[in-house]
């Protein structure tokens, strides 16, 4: 560190992630699941592209993806059991995206804080980062049931931004659906969208009032770097 000129005040001293579709590519496993699903029950297996776009959604969205027809009763008995099956086997072919490792590294370089935020259930959440190396790295590791309140709510950023000991107007927030830049926003974050992630047909980033869109890790880099050494609203 010794050289490196200071950052402005204004610079940003932490970056937060999304999990699914942000930080790590858990669609390979995801999917896997809720074909082997789909067959137990009869059913043929969604295309591999369309089940992709929808990880962001939870197990619960995939659920109402493969399952149309079904009713709150089914949905709930097949939601269970899908959870079921994803604790057994919840890290065989997630990776970090490409990219990101470097990220991270450069992060760590820096001594700034960074940690994830998700929607995703802690059972779920921490095995994951457990076998990837990562729980311990992180400064905080907010999943979905760590508070009542979820993601489009700012109160798991608000959390996570106590736990990394920085302001919120001081972070980043990087996330790959609408509700993680609403969360961002609302937690006085700069947000960042990833547009790399796993986006349902239809969608459009670049409408979700982000401070910026990444259209591919390199680009994300390249963001964050910026906000953390030329300011916030580096661009």
């Amino acid at each position: 560190m010794t050289g490196r000129p200071e950052a402005p005040a204004d610079a940003c001293r932490a970056v937060f992630f999304d999990l699914d579709g942000t930080l790590i590519d858990t669609a390979p496993d995801m999917v896997a699941i809720l074909a082997d699903l789909l067959a137990d029950n009869g059913a043929e297996a969604l295309p591999y592209s369309l089940a992709r776009a929808s990880v962001s959604n939870g197990a619960m969205g995939l659920i109402r993806l493969a399952f149309p027809e079904a009713d709150d009763d089914t949905r709930e008995r097949f939601y269970d059991e899908y959870l079921d099956r994803y604790e057994r086997i919840v890290c065989v072919n997630s990776t970090l995206f490409p990219g990101l490792p470097a990220i991270l590294d450069d992060l760590d370089r820096r001594n700034l804080p960074w940690g994830v935020v998700t929607n995703k259930p802690q059972r779920m959440t921490e095995p994951l980062l457990a076998k990837l190396g990562l729980d311990r790295r992180a400064a905080c590791i907010v999943s979905g049931d760590t508070l009542r309140q979820r993601k489009p709510d700012p109160e798991p950023l608000l959390l996570a931004s106590r736990l990394a000991g920085v302001p919120p107007a001081q972070s980043i927030y990087v996330g790959d659906a609408e509700r993680d830049i609403a969360a961002g926003r609302a937690a006085g974050m700069v947000t960042i969208a990833a547009g790399y992630g796993y986006i349902v047909s239809g969608d459009d980033p670049a409408g979700w009032r982000a401070d910026q869109v990444a259209a591919d890790t390199v680009e994300l880099a390249k963001l964050i770097r910026e906000a953390v050494t030329l300011g916030r609203k580096a661009s």
